[in-house]
């Protein structure tokens, strides 16, 4: 199938020429290309356009998850038509297993899975196995180990209407797959048997089980039904059931693996008794029996990815399978944020080795659980092919990278000394002395920079002054209350988190109404934070390094970046043009940069700014275009839900006896569950979690319900 985007919107600004000239670079086979594209200027609508155009399977990755589900929600909505799967970490909590030998001290492994995510997972590896027209938004978790694709494949269970196969002989395959017996609690993974009709919960289906209606040893009718009232949704010529775990193999593949396992271990627990290490021996030896007996009557033990090399017969030292591996051959990789997604996946072998190689030393793990692990950012470069790295600010990995050599990818360092400084080398167009054109040539062997600065609303980048660093506390207050006074937002940004606090509660002394948000404060309560922001129930916002990409506040006109010339982290070039690009949504956007000198990274912001600006302003006045603000609807407070429960307690109180209360309560709580099964069905995790909290509250907090005492005997006085 073809994609077909959906859209009532058609490229504007710079949007068509950078479509074109993606489309040309990649269609011509180069491995990089960059898509420069400003804040607020459509890059997601872009990136959707191309995708259509070249028409193959695409990965996209975010750097977190709620950016991927954002961009998720965004995409199935231009393509809702083709398959657009989510694929972020399952884990609501994680905590890794660990060994801290200072101490002795064993940390087991402990999580808490969310089965929605779970479903969307393995709806996403399905979809790449049988369908060609798929998306997948992706975190850095789709380059951490998975089952083998072809396991997976080999194992899918196809049933039609007319197949001679005997009702037995489906429930053996169905276990083979993972799913369990449950006539009671029927729920995803789980069948259930009634005569000669079996009804199958797939884990990847949300609320649709499938019936399969036997005639003696041959299917009679097959249909979709929803689970809940058992209805028929429709009649359907076959179905195919895919495991229902994403760790699976073959009962001949199981059984050679534990032979190897057995083996393995064996030989540790020799190693360790010659170098008289009787306690790390007994430990491997109780933890491997019982996995082994585990995997041989279940299929399945607590911890079986640590085993994924033997049960996929890879050699030591061999790359997991991941879900790249599910991706057919020539698929196309977008890196969104790609200045952060890009460290991000190349940090995460080193720290997982690292925990692992303890748990190894000291008996917890056999050796070859090294393997089971995260892919080395050489093996990612070499398993995704054809790549399009999207941010508007680039960093010097992506701009060395989009230049002549496409057949390998370039490293910025080796061993600590830059081999590249893309300043020197006029890489970035803005500011350089060569031509835009020279940056977009589609063809092999030629750099592809593409840039996008023009936004369909015709804003332009904030305008950046710089102001003494002397007083700047006081300039704040001045200028936090001018905008106040026009009904607009501020952002203050800070250096530590404790200059932030302080600086919040000083503002609140001068009469102006101000919070501040941090690593430290929950993420249910950041969305919350901004909510009121735009809602006006507070007008200045102080932060640290939040106050970044990704956040959308339209009524922000003004960003004051404190301590501006402390050049480090918080304050190099891409930290402040991301910074500054927070008032890009309003008409009046403005950043303030309080300094007593210009450092390199303010000049680039500078330069950037001037180079942007002119070439925006010359687009809206050769095409007659009026600036207009970014708006937006505010999004429900998620406080509502808890008022919803405060008024249902105090009808509760006025209309139902004493001795009901307690069933007003469960009915709360079962309302409240419903609404958080459907928040995450929705992918409003942030809502979800603040339902899960309220429910808690509920059961065991001062407002869970309140049995009567029973007296036996006589009470004393």
């Amino acid at each position: 199938m073809a994609f077909e985007l959906v859209s009532d919107y058609r490229p504007q600004g710079d949007q068509e020429q950078a479509i074109e000239k993606l489309v040309r670079s990649v269609e011509a086979g180069n491995n990089h290309q960059t898509l420069l594209g400003v804040t607020g200027s459509g890059k997601t609508f872009t990136m959707a356009n191309v995708i259509e155009r070249i028409g193959r399977p695409t990965l996209i990755m975010s750097h977190n998850k709620t950016l991927a589900a954002q961009l998720y929600s965004e995409f199935k909505n231009f393509f809702p038509n083709n398959a657009v799967e989510y694929f972020v970490s399952y884990f609501d909590y994680y905590q890794p297993e660990a060994y801290i030998p200072r101490t002795d001290t064993y940390i087991e492994k402990d999580s808490s899975i969310n089965d929605e995510i779970e479903r969307l997972r393995l709806s996403s590896m399905g979809s790449l196995l049988t369908r060609e027209d798929t998306i997948v938004i992706a975190s850095v978790s789709c380059i951490y180990g998975l089952g083998s694709p072809e396991d997976y494949e080999g194992m899918m269970v196809p049933v039609w209407v007319g197949q001679q196969i005997g009702r037995d002989e489906l429930l053996e395959s169905l276990v083979g797959l993972l799913f369990e017996r449950n006539d009671i609690a029927f729920g995803r993974g789980k069948f259930r048997v009634r005569g000669d009709v079996v009804e199958v919960h797939p884990a990847y289906l949300d609320e649709t089980a499938v019936r399969v209606e036997f005639f003696g040893d041959e299917v009679d009718r097959i249909s979709t039904v929803d689970t809940l009232t058992g209805t028929v949704i429709e009649r359907v010529d076959r179905h195919t059931f895919f495991p229902a775990k994403q760790f699976v193999t073959s009962k001949d593949k199981m059984k050679k693996a534990i032979v190897e396992i057995r083996k393995e271990a064996d030989q540790r627990v020799a190693e360790f008794e010659s170098q008289g290490k009787l306690i790390e021996a007994q430990r491997l030896r109780m933890r491997t029996d019982y996995d082994i007996e585990m995997m041989r009557e279940m299929g399945f033990c607590q911890g079986i990815e640590n085993y994924s090399r033997h049960l996929t017969g890879r050699p030591p030292g061999a790359r997991p399978y991941t879900l790249l591996d599910f991706f057919p051959d020539g698929f196309l990789t977008m890196l969104d944020e790609s200045h952060v997604t890009i460290p991000q996946i190349g940090g995460m072998y080193e720290g997982d080795r690292s925990r692992k190689t303890v748990l190894v030393d000291h008996g917890f793990r056999l050796p070859s659980a090294l393997d089971n692990r995260p892919l080395r950012f050489d093996e990612f470069m070499k398993m995704t092919g054809q790549r399009v790295y999207v941010s508007a600010t680039p960093s010097a990995f992506e701009l060395v990278n989009s230049r002549p050599d496409n057949n390998r990818f370039i490293p910025v360092k080796r061993n600590g000394e830059k081999l590249f400084d893309p300043r020197k080398m006029n890489l970035h167009p803005s500011g350089s002395a060569e031509p835009v054109e020279a940056f977009d040539a589609g063809e092999p062997g030629r750099p592809m920079i593409v840039e996008q600065i023009i936004r369909p609303t015709g804003l332009l980048d904030p305008v950046v002054t710089m102001r003494p660093l002397r007083g700047q506390i006081d300039e704040t207050i001045e200028l936090c209350r001018q905008r106040v006074e026009e009904g607009e937002r501020v952002l203050v940004t800070t250096l530590t988190k404790k200059t932030a606090e302080d600086l919040s509660e000083y503002l609140k002394g001068v009469g102006l109404k101000v919070r501040y948000i941090h690593a430290d404060v929950d993420a249910v309560e950041r969305v919350e934070i901004l909510r009121q922001l735009r809602a006006a129930e507070f007008d200045i916002l102080v932060g640290i390094n939040l106050l970044r990409e990704g956040l959308d506040l339209p009524e922000v006109s003004l960003v004051c970046i404190l301590d501006a010339d402390k050049e480090g982290f918080l304050r190099n070039e891409t930290s402040l043009i991301q910074t500054a690009g927070r008032a890009a949504r309003h008409v009046r956007g403005e950043c303030v940069l309080f300094c007593d000198e210009v450092t390199d990274s303010i000049q680039r912001l500078l330069d950037v700014t001037d180079y942007r600006r002119e070439r925006q302003m010359a687009h809206n006045e050769e095409h007659g275009i009026t600036p207009q603000s970014v708006k937006r609807a505010v999004q429900e407070s998620l406080q509502l839900y808890s008022n919803q429960r405060e008024e249902a307690d105090k009808m509760s109180r006025s209309l139902v006896a004493d001795d009901e209360e307690v069933y007003d309560k469960i009915r709360v709580i079962a309302d409240l569950e419903r609404e958080m099964r459907d928040a995450a069905g929705k992918l409003e995790f942030e809502r979800a979690a603040h339902l899960r909290d309220q429910i808690a509250q509920l059961k065991d907090g001062d407002d869970a319900p309140k049995k009567k005492k029973v007296k036996y005997g006589r009470s004393r006085k």
